[in-house]
């Protein structure tokens, strides 16, 4: 990618708050769909369409899957928002069934975490794609969107969260997406059978503000998931010297 491209890109992420990447991998994307469903039955999980089916520590259950920290693309985006020895440091695999409500996956003060997220299957507004509110990281976009606000739309607004002004990402298999965790999201009108992964990034800590925010994230990581490792077997064990880069800082603190 030009170096112009990824300025453009960066500067997009930043006004709005989420990018999508199409086809990043739409060569891989079978494989990557194979170890997905692979990780599942390894777990003793079967889904049965009545609710969501999550999986924390995800990608590292399987080294295929663990490769995508690898992957010269995911590192040239990523590494051009939030600097190339980012963070790893969470991920969860889901059968997703229904609806999600608006919402921000965190508030951290560094402002320093991002999502990737890959739907493998093929989503529209209306079959449970991603949806954002534009800028809604930013600080006025703070200031004006209230999560508990907008899901209690029809009280407050007199219409359903579904049709409250947002942006669609529709996506095939094989795109990327990403987005700000500050951002505001949520998915609308999905089957009982809608397969997407994610994970969690952040900026390499370097302030105290930066370090006091990833010593919390990791402590309630591990507290709320019940882990007792911060990264599952697959991962570390695949992991070339450059991976390393990514799993060091969380160790440290984990450990």
């Amino acid at each position: 990618m030009t170096n112009s491209s990824l300025v453009q890109q960066r500067a997009f992420f930043e006004s709005f708050g989420f990018l999508k990447l199409p086809g990043l991998l739409k060569n891989e994307v079978e494989g990557i769909t194979s170890e997905f469903e692979a990780v599942f039955p390894q777990l003793g999980l079967k889904h049965d369409g009545t609710k969501r089916t999550m999986i924390v520590s995800f990608v590292d259950q399987r080294p295929g899957l663990c490769a995508l920290l690898d992957h010269p693309g995911i590192l040239e985006s990523v590494g051009n928002l939030i600097g190339p020895d980012f963070n790893y440091v969470s991920s969860d695999g889901n059968y997703y069934t229904g609806e999600t409500g608006w919402h921000r996956d965190s508030l951290y003060q560094s402002n320093s975490y991002i999502k990737i997220a890959l739907y493998l299957d093929p989503v529209t507004r209306d079959t449970g794609c991603l949806r954002v509110i534009p800028g809604s990281h930013r600080d006025a976009g703070l200031a004006m969107w209230r999560d508990e606000d907008l899901r209690a739309a029809e009280g407050n607004w007199g219409v359903h969260q579904r049709d409250l002004p947002a942006y669609p990402i529709e996506s095939q298999p094989g795109d990327v997406l990403l987005f700000n965790h500050r951002t505001l999201h949520a998915s609308f009108g999905g089957g009982t059978r809608r397969r997407m992964f994610t994970m969690n990034l952040g900026r390499r800590a370097k302030t105290s503000i930066e370090i006091d925010d990833l010593i919390s994230y990791c402590d309630w990581h591990m507290y709320n998931h019940g882990l007792r490792q911060p990264y599952g077997a697959a991962m570390l064990e695949s992991a070339p010297p450059a991976r390393k880069v990514h799993l060091s800082q969380p160790l440290e603190f984990w450990n």
